[in-house]
């Protein structure tokens, strides 16, 4: 199995994938944020040659050829079934980094395979903690040269050029999205503002007892889908409204994700490792003047730069489990990033991986990401599942590829739908540290959560164009816990 190469017309990537989204385990790796310098590629795979469903300690294989129970750690079964399906990949020279292999999601709690983490939180059981296709073909667009080619791993150029040819008939066929014309949703949330408060409080008073130096908590929104609703037309207008530099749509049938996060947890190409932590938030409003207020507040927050900067130290730690000692630097620190709603301090470690370590030990030794989880992170992990009252799922873990080639590219799942069946979800929260307001912690919430609320109804929120929403505005929109 090689790869064989097929440049094409360059299209918009939404476009084409209009044609192939409604096939079960589609995906497109969105850049949906031009403007971002990490925006370069988007990628489109379709028709896996398997899929993996890890869930409860087990990894659930499908193929054509049967279907499977594998029990055990499921980085390393995700490791063996690639080298099963193409034991070594070449990279094709000059062209983007993902040309196949495995993709789609690492949810928080398979952080539970690593770890011996308490299981008080409700869990949802029909959601896979781990759902990821292998896939032999790949379409991948580079937005800086505006060129697009379908790569497909086949034993001969006859085997390729016929994968390649059904799939250029399925994107030739004529397909429209409708566009999103909004929606009502009765979202509820499993918090009301005085129990935030009060885990945040609890929160703190772990920090004072020494247990932690900070944790990330989180609230949950729900609501039930009106009927016909298009979960895909929803993700154009989303991407629209809240454009990010890492977005994602992944179809699995009754599942799916709909990402517009703003944050890379990890990326390997040619055994060169980064990621790029976020901590410390502010509203990015229409108000210049406001906004550029928000921005310094932001750049000279003490509580916000030494948030970030723990969990830097942490992500250097993770990131020596894999790489070479020296080859560790921070090149950014805090270093402030504007996006649809908020501004954030973002910054950037780097490092080599060591030839006896793959991208999936690096992923394995840095999983769930310190951003989303705490320091020290397995304490942190143990409080978060003490007080949050269900199961992260998907939130907070990790949508992305490792290729055939061993190169990888990642987001941590934030600002992101999870659909399941009539019904969606998602989550914002923040990182909390014996400097943390609990009222500006929970009001911090609603500002990452803005983007979202508003793309599902474009005229509720027209009012606070020029000012941020606080929770006190969207009351009467959200059914509060309690």
């Amino acid at each position: 199995m090689k790869p064989f190469i097929r440049e094409l017309p360059f299209k918009d990537p939404i476009a084409v994938f209009s044609a192939l989204q409604h096939l079960p385990y589609s995906i497109i790796f969105d850049s949906a944020d031009r403007e971002h310098p990490n925006a370069r590629y988007s990628f489109i795979v379709s028709h896996p040659i398997e899929t993996l469903e890890y869930k409860d300690g087990e990894m659930l294989v499908t193929n054509w050829e049967e279907q499977t129970r594998i029990e055990g750690e499921p980085f390393k079964i995700v490791q063996d079934r690639l080298k099963h399906w193409i034991p070594e990949s070449e990279p094709a020279k000059g062209m983007p980094p993902f040309q196949g292999g495995a993709a789609g999601y690492f949810g928080y709690d398979v952080g539970r395979a690593l770890e011996d983490i308490p299981e008080d939180a409700k869990d949802s059981p029909d959601l896979p903690d781990l759902a990821l296709g292998i896939y032999d073909q790949v379409m991948a667009f580079d937005h800086e040269k505006d060129q697009a080619w379908i790569i497909t791993h086949a034993p001969s150029y006859h085997e390729a050029r016929k994968k390649q040819d059904y799939l250029l008939y399925l994107i030739s066929r004529p397909h429209e999205v409708a566009p999103f014309e909004g929606a009502y949703m009765k979202w509820e949330s499993n918090f009301d503002a005085p129990d935030y408060v009060d885990m945040v409080g609890k929160v703190i008073e772990y920090i004072k007892d020494g247990d932690i130096f900070q944790a990330c908590v989180a609230q949950r929104f729900d609501a039930e889908l009106p009927e016909g609703f298009d979960r895909f037309s929803h993700y154009c207008h989303m991407r629209e409204v809240n454009a990010a530099p890492f977005a994602a749509f992944m179809n699995c049938g009754d599942v799916a994700i709909s990402s517009a996060s703003p944050e890379r947890f990890l990326t390997v190409k040619d055994r060169k490792v980064e990621t790029r932590p976020i901590k410390g938030t502010r509203p990015h409003i229409a108000n210049e003047t406001l906004d550029r207020r928000y921005r310094k507040d932001l750049e000279e927050s003490e509580k916000e730069r030494a948030e970030n900067t723990m969990i830097v130290d942490l992500l250097r730690n993770d990131l020596s489990k894999s790489c070479l000692a020296k080859s560790v630097e921070v090149t950014e620190l805090c270093k402030l990033e504007t996006f649809a709603s908020v501004h954030h301090l973002v910054s950037t470690v780097r490092g080599t991986l060591k030839k006896n370590k793959s991208a999936l030990d690096l992923l394995k030794g840095c999983f769930p990401g310190g951003s989303i989880s705490g320091c020290p992170k397995i304490r942190a992990m143990e409080i978060i599942e003490e007080l949050e009252p269900t199961r992260r799922g998907p939130y907070c873990g990790a949508f992305g590829y490792v290729g055939f080639n061993g190169n990888m590219d990642s987001n941590i799942l934030i600002r992101t739908l999870v659909y399941e069946n009539n019904k969606v979800s998602f989550q914002v929260g923040g990182g909390i540290t014996a400097d943390s307001c609990p009222d500006a912690e929970y009001q911090e919430t609603f500002d990452k959560a803005e983007g979202i609320f508003r793309s599902f109804d474009v005229d509720l929120y027209e009012s606070y164009e020029d000012n941020p929403i606080t929770y006190n505005e969207v009351a009467n929109d959200v059914q509060m816990a309690g």
